[in-house]
């Protein structure tokens, strides 16, 4: 599967004028960004937007693999009906072991949806509420490069050692 966000680009308009069964050429993925097997340190996802691609794919693996471990996403978007899995992954909680979604919404106005969870930016605040210990888990992030060098800002001042993070291109 690929999951893309829409933007009015040459690839992105061929992809979606293609019909279904159009046979499509793909390499890749060629990130590292990966759940460590056997560890019991827990992990925290920081995303936004189309970011939240990788950790779909590790935590539905998770969920397979009935695995047992503390992990939090962090998912931001601006509005519910923007945010791509969002109610995949709020499917999870309760079936996958130890994980915790925390959507958070920068943008309602105009929205269609209800929305009772956070809003406003993933900040260190919002980190300490949901995270005993800041310094311990293993962070991965990903998302739009704004974001992303906002959140390697927060975990540096924030003493986190362990940090992953995935560049992507094309926002």
């Amino acid at each position: 599967m690929i999951a893309t966000r829409m933007r009015d680009t040459a690839f992105k308009r061929m992809l979606k004028a293609a019909a279904p069964g159009t046979r499509l050429v793909a390499r890749g993925p060629y990130g590292s960004l990966t759940l460590q097997e056997g560890l019991s340190t827990p992990a925290v996802f920081l995303t936004g937007g189309i970011g939240v691609t990788p950790f779909r794919s590790i935590l539905m693996q998770a969920a397979w693999d009935h695995l047992a471990r503390n992990m939090t996403l962090f998912y931001s978007n601006r509005r519910p009906e923007d945010a791509a899995f969002l109610d995949e992954l709020s499917g999870l909680e309760g079936k996958l072991a130890g994980f915790k979604l925390v959507g958070v919404m920068t943008d309602m106005a105009g929205s269609k949806r209800a929305w009772d969870g956070a809003r406003g930016r993933i900040d260190l605040e919002m980190l300490k509420n949901h995270i005993d210990d800041l310094a311990t888990p293993v962070y991965y992030v990903a998302g739009p490069p704004g974001m992303v060098g906002a959140m390697l800002e927060i975990l540096s001042s924030a003493g986190a050692g362990d940090v992953r993070v995935e560049q992507f291109t094309g926002y």
